[in-house]
């Protein structure tokens, strides 16, 4: 019997099983920033420890760092005071660090591709929740919180509960304006935000094929959306060819070692696994949602869902309180409702592709009046790479702000935040209650190119018919 890519990993890095019968795992990397690291440090200070492998650990700032005043010290103080912690630990601890003055810097799933850090056949952690992203690699990747941060620290392990494995396949061909996040938002939508509980998922089929390693970092990310513990995609030739050449991929001989080894990890074609789930990609729509969980979500040309609509009294209250909370009428069109702010970015829709697809169609079009728009790459590199093609200028001259790279937006743990009731047009993860710093502030998640039809429209919009795309 095969075996699937996720069993292959799991056992290869298994150190033990723990009396209370979840597994001690060997963490190949260790990704870390500003905001769940340095209560870790502290305590392995406490503790008179050292980092293990301090080779194996890689920071830098993302989440609180700002995205316009980006000269140090900063006017946050809490910031100011978070970065200056990261720099000391890195320092004394010896960890690599990717600064703000390294050229290098950005956010942390973004960063870790980039650098070639993110490998097939690994096991990746960090304390952030969208670790999921690496799994577009053919890495099992997963958040984790503070204390396992430390443990991790301390011992380059940790524990964990053995998981079941799904598989996702989406086959066929895409329509015209539908993108990665329209299909992870219409897998959510389908399977539920607690629908992977207790799973890793592994997306497949010729639409993941087809994909490119960041619409597969798009999908991945947003595995915790959908409840799953992990998400990935199995290696490929894409994959070698993205990897080949990066700061910390495999040199000469050691190169063709490793693609061997990384085409073996991947399942095999006779694995077998807990759930098949089957989607045809005629079937996704441009998907934006409409309330306070990402599962909550609708084809951009359908109407909100009424509370009469749920099936059962839970269901009822759940769509009651979330068109409370997003001020929108049941039964209502999503499109034509208006927007405040518009934000390109996020670890989910921060790459290059992002900003390149929407430059295509944003090119002479302008944002609305009312509305502020923000772009932000999700790195330095990115940064640079879109000011060589100038895409920064299609941004700016169409009324868009371009920012320093960071988390920016999708949290609101830095000066980016909505203020009041504003309704914001997202290309993050996240539209939970508050998710965007105001307790009051409401978010409708789309892709960027949904993203900038709001932006110019001045309203939830389909791009299809914005920007001409034929249906």
């Amino acid at each position: 019997m095969g075996k699937t890519l996720f069993q292959k990993v799991w056992e290869s890095h298994s150190v033990a099983t723990l009396s209370n019968g979840q597994t001690q795992l060997l963490i190949d990397t260790h990704l870390i920033h500003e905001v769940t690291s340095p209560q870790a440090f502290g305590m392995l200070r406490d503790l008179g420890l050292k980092v293990a492998y301090p080779q194996r650990t890689f920071a830098t700032v993302d989440h609180i760092v700002p995205t316009d005043q980006r000269e140090e010290p900063f006017s946050d103080s809490l910031a100011d005071a978070m970065i200056k912690e990261l720099n000391r630990n890195a320092k004394e601890f010896g960890v690599t660090y990717f600064d703000l003055r390294s050229g290098k810097q950005g956010i942390v799933h973004v960063v870790g591709p980039e650098q070639g850090i993110t490998q097939p056949g690994t096991t990746i952690a960090c304390g952030d929740s969208h670790t999921a992203t690496h799994g577009a690699f053919g890495a099992i990747a997963f958040g984790i919180g503070t204390t396992q941060v430390r443990d991790i620290l301390a011992t380059q392990t940790m524990a964990l509960s053995p998981m079941k494995v799904r598989r996702i396949n989406v086959d066929g061909e895409l329509r015209p304006g539908v993108y990665s996040k329209d299909v992870i938002l219409h897998i959510i939508r389908l399977l539920g935000a607690g629908g992977g509980k207790g799973y890793a998922y592994e997306y497949g089929g010729s639409i993941f094929d087809g994909f490119t390693m960041e619409e597969r970092m798009t999908v991945c990310n947003m595995s915790i959306e959908g409840g799953a513990r992990a998400g990935y995609v199995n290696p490929d030739e894409k994959t070698f060819e993205y990897l080949k050449g990066r700061p910390y991929s495999p040199k000469g001989e050691e190169w063709d070692k490793a693609v061997a080894a990384w085409r073996a990890v991947a399942s095999d074609a006779d694995a077998v696994y807990d759930d098949v789930v089957n989607i045809r990609a005629e079937d996704v729509p441009p998907t934006v949602t409409w309330g306070v969980s990402p599962d909550q979500a609708i084809a951009v040309n359908e109407q909100v869902p009424t509370v009469e609509s749920g099936t059962n009294p839970e269901q009822r209250i759940s769509i009651q309180e979330a068109l409370e909370y997003m001020k929108l009428e049941g039964g209502a069109p999503i499109k034509g409702t208006k927007i405040d702010v518009a934000f390109v970015g996020s670890c989910t829709n921060g790459r290059l592709s992002d900003f390149r697809e929407v430059a295509r169609f944003l090119k002479g079009k302008k944002v609305a009046g009312h509305v502020k728009a923000i772009a932000v790459p999700g790195s330095q590199i990115v940064d640079v790479l879109a000011r060589q093609e100038g895409i920064d200028q299609v941004f700016t001259e169409a009324g868009f702000e371009w920012r320093g790279a960071g988390c920016s937006m999708c949290l609101a743990m830095n000066p980016d935040k909505l203020v009041g009731d504003q309704l914001c047009a997202s290309s993050s993860n996240r539209n939970f209650k508050g998710r965007q710093g105001s307790p009051t502030g409401r978010t409708i998640l789309m892709s960027p190119l949904m993203v900038a039809a709001a932006a110019v429209t001045g309203e939830v919009a389909d791009a299809r018919e914005v920007f001409s795309l034929s249906a």
